[in-house]
């Protein structure tokens, strides 16, 4: 499947388990209680059936969980189906307390959200496990109201902040579906701290937010293969990052310019047309095109043509290696006028490209650039429950079933994971529902097919 998923705020590294919900229960769950409905701000596309669930969890915190099973079982504890539609979150509100945290780990260490006062230290701790740049990332999220304190938590000794994670609200959007996804992002631990599992239960908080936000997939880049620890599997290749090896002619006609705020719904728009050719994407939200534009890591660059915008990309500052990313353009021109411009700025200094494969952009700069490395990168995903994820994407599964061969028949289709198991039943090229179940080791045998657990997310 091709995938034009855009790079976000991460850096391309990071600094430094939550298990299956509807198989067991989570930790340090000591009742599970019917609640009032949690406040959650919903998107277009989300799937209105889904049913918050609350959970209270010792040191006084609560994990919040969206499911479509109406009875569901934890660890002997039974949870009630809430009466109402989860509603809108007034983020200046008191509501948003419910996505706080103030959880007691061992050694009297305490995991809990971030605060104003934790800033110079968080930034301190990021500089040093990472760049200067992470730590005016994580301003700039903190300090917007889209985002805010609460989507960044903790972990302290005393007054002393010795680790740290973000979350951020994310949309997938496959065949024109949005799907509510996380991203777990700006990760660090002070080195005194490491090896005491503090990432791993700051990874626990993000998924429980991230739940409690509406999510039904996770992504993020990180330490290559550490992150499997958690439940994350490579399932969205990343584009390759090539060389410029030869200097395209130059475009009369383009003048390319910094971009600023001012120009965010032009750049929108000229990045949402390259991204409409593929089946999978990632566009920046409101907030994040706030933040690339005022980050001092990356900055963004327009091309023009007789005063019409017909270009745009993002650019590393001068101090570190040069690199040219999510180019979209309309014109292969203008793509080559901006490797143009980079090398006019950089002269002899080395260039390179993040790469759009079938776009305008990369069909225009494939022959400037070196060949592909032949190793492959991918984004991390992760699935707690492919039911849920399943259902939200049953609008999708069923458009790609109607012109198949199975579009004028009734049936059912069978998926293993081999610890659980699908059934979807369609009829008229339509999948008519999601029904859940145990183990099953010979799918085969009963008209179905085995998927491997850890390959979940390249469904």
């Amino acid at each position: 499947m091709p995938i034009g998923v855009v790079h976000r705020l991460q850096r391309g590294r990071d600094r430094t388990h939550e298990r299956p919900f509807h198989d067991h229960r989570p930790s340090g769950v000591v009742a599970a209680t019917h609640v009032e409905p949690v406040h959650h701000q919903r998107r277009s596309g989300e799937n209105p059936g889904l049913t918050a669930y609350t959970f209270q969890l010792s040191g006084g915190t609560c994990a919040h969980v969206y499911r479509s099973d109406p009875n569901v079982t934890i660890g002997g504890c039974h949870v009630c189906r809430m009466s109402e539609p989860a509603k809108p979150l007034d983020r200046g509100s008191a509501d948003r307390d419910a996505l706080l945290v103030n959880q007691p780990l061992p050694d009297g260490l305490l995991l809990r959200t971030a605060q104003p006062t934790d800033l110079d230290q968080i930034s301190a701790l990021l500089t040093d496990r990472g760049e200067a740049a992470d730590a005016v990332d994580h301003r700039l999220i903190v300090e917007d109201p889209d985002a805010g304190w609460e989507s960044c938590a903790v972990v302290v000794d005393g007054d002393r902040v010795v680790s740290t994670a973000t979350l951020l609200d994310e949309t997938l959007s496959l065949d024109g579906l949005e799907i509510p996804s996380g991203q777990v992002e700006l990760v660090a631990t002070d080195r005194g701290y490491e090896g005491r599992g503090l990432v791993r239960a700051l990874m626990g908080w993000a998924h429980q937010r991230s739940a409690a936000r509406g999510h039904v997939v996770q992504v993020m880049v990180g330490i290559p293969y550490f992150y499997r620890l958690f439940g994350y599997q490579y399932a969205i290749g990343m584009p390759h990052t090539r060389q410029v090896i030869a200097a395209p002619p130059a475009q009369d006609g383009y003048v390319v310019r910094p971009a600023g705020p001012s120009d965010i719904a032009t750049m929108e728009s000229l990045q949402d047309a390259e991204q409409s050719r593929y089946d999978l994407r990632m566009a920046h939200s409101a907030a994040c095109w706030r933040w690339l534009c005022a980050r001092d890591g990356s900055s963004q660059l327009l091309v023009e043509r007789g005063g019409i915008p017909v270009a745009t990309a993002r650019i590393t500052p001068p101090e570190e290696d040069i690199l040219i990313g999510e180019v979209a353009a309309a014109e292969p021109e203008a793509a080559l006028a901006l490797v143009t411009y980079a090398q006019s700025l950089y002269g002899d200094r080395e260039l390179a490209v993040k790469e759009r494969p079938g776009s305008v952009a990369g069909d225009a700069l494939d022959p400037f650039l070196a060949p592909r490395p032949p190793d492959a990168e991918a984004y991390y995903v992760r699935v707690a429950d492919p039911v849920a994820l399943l259902d939200h994407l049953r609008p999708v599964l069923s458009a790609r079933l109607a012109p198949s061969g199975l579009g004028a028949r009734e049936g059912e289709i069978l998926l293993s994971f081999f610890g659980s198991h699908v059934r979807l039943p369609y009829r008229d090229g339509a999948v008519v529902g999601i029904h859940a179940g145990g183990a099953m080791q010979a799918p085969g045998s009963a008209g179905g097919a085995g998927i491997a657990p850890d390959l979940i997310g390249d469904l």
